[in-house]
């Protein structure tokens, strides 16, 4: 099972997903079974690690960015990822761009996993105060613990 979160520059959302998903599939021991990746629907960051506001908040509720690096989402994306978690609408719309319609991928929002909450954009705290992105990282993690839920019951039916 293939997960990928996409932002804009993917650099404060999608790498904060990334980092909180990965932490809780490895807490769950699925790391074998699942796995995650981010990227972002712009190109201006590609090859930069995660925004270091991004990074500060992550490493103070003990998730780890270490080797997460921007890159942008690609055509290729649509053949190896099961499930493609957009941000926000913008997010969204510009990976329906990309997407061929043949393609069996599911694109959803991110959010549309949470239980905490019934907004489905996650906001972009990049122009925004510090406190915006501890706002950002209590929907992922909220989000987060819905899709592995998610995705358990995916791989149990599959057995």
């Amino acid at each position: 099972m293939k997960v990928l979160f996409v932002c804009l520059g993917n650099i404060c959302r999608s790498p904060t997903a990334h980092a909180v998903f990965r932490s809780k599939v490895r807490d769950a021991g699925l790391q074998e079974v699942i796995l995650v990746d981010s990227a972002g629907t712009g190109s201006w960051h590609i090859g930069s690690p995660p925004d270091d506001r991004s990074i500060q908040v992550a490493k103070n509720h003990g998730y780890d960015m270490n080797n997460i690096y921007a890159r942008q989402i690609c055509a290729k994306d649509f053949k190896e990822f099961d499930y493609i978690l957009a941000m926000d609408e913008e997010n969204y719309n510009n990976i329906q761009l990309v997407k061929r319609y043949n393609e069996s991928v599911l694109l959803l929002y991110f959010l549309h996993f949470s239980s905490v909450t019934e907004r489905l954009d996650v906001p972009d705290p990049y122009y925004n105060k510090a406190d915006d992105f501890s706002e950002v990282l209590n929907l992922i993690e909220g989000a987060a613990d819905g899709l592995l839920d998610h995705l358990k019951i995916q791989i149990a039916g599959a057995k």
